[in-house]
């Protein structure tokens, strides 16, 4: 559902910058006053952010660790993630890493999976993230060297 960050009685448009997709509950909550108009252009300009840097594979390891908050590993199968999670590796919010249960890391060889940990940096991030707190300084934008 489609909220108005600005109420659409007081600009009546309908430009992007001023429009935020929100859940029923979301949306009742904010127009009730619970979620006040700063926190909810924090919500998207931090939407907008993590969704243009970060590949959905990316933003669903942010998400596990949203949601499991005591969780530092994740464990992908196989072999290649590195390019899958490029822009969690190079702002230092993960790092290869080898498993803390001692699960066997190759056969012959050949990965079984790759382990992930979750940096301090990383996990001061999906706080952040999930708090609403702005993000804009905690990303490396420099697709450079």
């Amino acid at each position: 559902m489609l909220a108005h960050i600005v109420p659409w009685a007081r600009v009546h448009e309908h430009a992007f910058d001023n429009l935020i997709a929100l859940c029923p509950t979301c949306h009742t909550r904010y127009d009730n006053g619970e979620i006040d108009r700063v926190s909810m252009k924090g919500y998207k300009a931090n939407l907008c952010l993590v969704a243009g840097r970060y590949s959905d594979v990316e933003r669903r390891a942010l998400e596990y660790f949203a949601l499991n908050p005591t969780e530092t590993d994740i464990r992908m199968p196989g072999m290649g993630w590195e390019i899958l999670l490029m822009y969690l590796i190079k702002d230092g919010f993960i790092v290869h890493a080898i498993p803390l249960n001692g699960l066997p890391q190759s056969i012959k060889g050949v990965p079984v999976a790759e382990n992930y940990r979750l940096t301090d940096e990383g996990r001061d991030f999906v706080t952040k993230w999930v708090e609403a707190s702005p993000l804009s300084s905690d990303i490396d934008t420099d697709f450079g060297d």
